[in-house]
């Protein structure tokens, strides 16, 4: 099964794993899944980090280097994931959790996030 993550659990993973749930972990760790990281994460820790945002402080090259060296694919941000952006309801305002969404939805890939806002859009969206 193929896995996009939200920024957090990518956060999470590579470096506060214990901040996983046993689920989560499970999911992680499990060689039949793909998992796969947005480039919109990558572009969203660059940007919170600068703000000095305190859940933000991993640098985000090192971030995208460990996660590509660990087996994670990279999906980069396309037109498609972006019209597709208009479609979805205002549940969330934060872009680049709607991007995620958005890129899932696209992709038909199943999103796996720690936010109970993320998780009330409709889709292939799993809570963990």
């Amino acid at each position: 099964m193929n896995y996009l993550l939200d920024t957090h659990l990518l956060l999470w993973a590579a470096a506060m794993p214990d901040r996983l749930s046993p689920a989560a972990r499970s999911l992680l760790e499990d060689p039949q899944h793909s998992l796969i990281f947005s480039a919109a994460s990558i572009w969203e820790v660059a940007i919170k980090k600068s703000l000095n945002r305190p859940d933000f402080t991993m640098e985000p090259g090192v971030l995208r280097r460990g996660l590509l060296h660990h087996g994670y694919v990279e999906l980069p941000i396309g037109g498609d994931h972006a019209v597709a952006v208009e479609r979805l309801p205002p549940l969330h305002k934060d872009p680049f959790d709607r991007m995620l969404v958005a890129q899932a939805a696209v992709e038909g890939i199943t999103l796996l996030t720690a936010d109970p806002l993320v998780a009330q859009y409709p889709g292939l969206i799993q809570a963990i």
